[in-house]
Order: structure tokens, then sequence, then C-alpha cells
């Protein structure tokens, strides 16, 4: 998990994009591992880990919460795409969420597109938010709801079927 954070191309499209010490990451999973509204998955495929997906201010009472992800650097093409189709599936059958939210980096443009894809919408646009070295950067809020992923699934589900490796 570390080493895969800790990859450029990852670093690069997250808030914090430091290189994360061992000590660092260990004092984060600690705080993690104990936080009720959260939830963090190691992404498999074929007994292959493959990235992590997670999902944080899980709120039962309101019934949603943020997610992220990331996938290993040596990941297969196409990896992003099975991971977000298992986060929804999680988010919505496992979680019992009504709404899954994300912010994106704006300059992160293909991962705006994965979203979209997937049935998110653009719901706002935080204006220079998320300060980057000595520039601000504007963050994409994306979401989705339950009955929008329910109607979206069939069709996500059967592209993932024509582009499984063989």
């Amino acid at each position: 998990m570390l080493v895969w954070r800790n990859a450029p191309t990852v670093r690069r499209n997250m808030y914090t994009s430091h290189e994360i010490s061992a000590e660092e990451h260990r004092a984060w999973w600690r705080r993690m591992r104990d936080t009720r509204d959260r939830h963090d998955l190691i992404f498999e495929m074929s007994g292959r880990p493959l990235g992590v997906v997670s999902f944080s201010q899980v709120s039962q009472s309101d019934r949603n919460a943020v997610w992220a992800f990331y996938a290993a650097t040596d990941a297969p093409r196409g990896t992003g795409s099975r991971m977000e189709f298992a986060a929804l599936d999680f988010a919505f059958e496992q979680l019992g969420l009504h709404k899954l939210s994300c912010e994106v980096l704006a300059f992160n443009e293909p991962v705006i597109k994965l979203h979209q894809k997937f049935g998110f919408s653009i719901e706002g646009i935080f204006r220079q938010h998320h300060r980057r070295e000595e520039a601000f950067v504007d963050v994409v809020r994306l979401a989705i709801l339950h009955h929008e992923w329910k109607s979206m699934r069939p069709a996500a589900s059967g592209k993932l079927r024509a582009t499984a490796p063989r």
C-alpha cells in the first residue's frame, strides 16, 4: 500500500503529494484502523492485489460517504474501471449508501471522465481550493446516487465483460 501510494504517478494526483515515510504511514494506519466512519480495502483480481479503495466520512444517518482509490503502478489496463465498479457495488450494496461522493484535482481529467463514465455527476467546483506547491488548483466534486448506479450498472457490467482480459 505504501509503495503504491508513494509512486510519483499516484502522488501527483493526491491532496498529500509528498513522499510518505514508513513511520508516517504506520501512524496513519493506527489512526484509520480504529475509525468507525471509514473503510480501507485492497482491490484484488485473481488473488493479485492491484490497488486501494477507501471510503471515508461514512454517515449511517445520512447514508452517504466520500471515496477515493488508486491502483498499483503495474496494474493491468482497465483496473481503474474494475475498481470503480466494485467500489460502487460495495458502497450501495454493502454499506447501504444513498449517495457516494468524491473529489478530484481538476487537472486529473482522466479520472473525472472515468467517474462520469460510471454515472457520477459534477456537483460543483471548489475554485482554487487546494494549494499545490506555489499554485492553487480547483477541486471537482462529483457524486452518484443509488438509483443512478442501479440504472447504470447493467451497461457498465456489460462493458467490463467485453473488455475482460482473456
